[in-house]
């Protein structure tokens, strides 16, 4: 067993967020929140406020985007990490999908994670619990009721088809 409790201390292979154009609205954002608040402070109109926390809220959420250095992804001998969500061992990994859904005018590449064992087994680390002042930012990963795990692929700075690839190769081995 592992016995890690950092997330950035795990090894192997990882990914993380890419640097692209498509983050610049999240700091467009942190900009807006900065004139509305300052247009709330100059005119004292609490209009401007209520602009200045929605823009403000968008970018906390979106902040998680802007870690670009941060392993967010990845595998090692011991199995597959997502971060905020913990080390799922290999021999609890049914299965390793990579779905094409498509929303609106465009295609999400997405990878299913299907577990044949309990959460509290399949996780060898457990990073579900977050500081408090990550509890409200973007999570890169869903949980359905089918003990299938989603992660989103495209904000990362690989190809859905190669980490793909890599988590199969990896899985097929390490379980084995």
């Amino acid at each position: 067993m592992i016995a890690t409790s950092q997330e950035g201390n795990v090894g192997g292979y990882s990914v993380a967020y890419g640097r692209e154009d498509i983050y610049f609205p999240v700091y467009v954002t942190a900009a807006l929140a900065a004139i509305f608040l300052t247009a709330t402070w100059v005119t004292c109109a609490l209009y401007w406020l209520a602009l200045a926390v929605a823009a403000a809220g968008f970018t906390y959420y979106n902040i998680p985007l802007l870690e670009t250095g941060r392993p967010t992804i990845g595998a090692n001998q011991y199995g597959i990490f997502i971060q905020a969500f913990g080390l799922i061992r290999w021999r609890a990994v049914e299965r390793i999908d990579l779905v094409q859904i498509a929303e609106r005018a465009m295609t999400v590449h997405e990878l299913q994670i299907a577990l044949n064992a309990p959460i509290g087994s399949a996780l060898v680390a457990d990073w579900r619990k977050r500081p408090a002042y990550r509890l409200m930012m973007r999570l890169p990963w869903q949980m359905d009721h089918r003990g299938v795990v989603r992660v989103n692929l495209e904000p990362f700075d690989r190809t859905p088809d190669e980490i793909h690839r890599t988590f199969l190769r990896m899985w097929r081995y390490y379980r084995s």
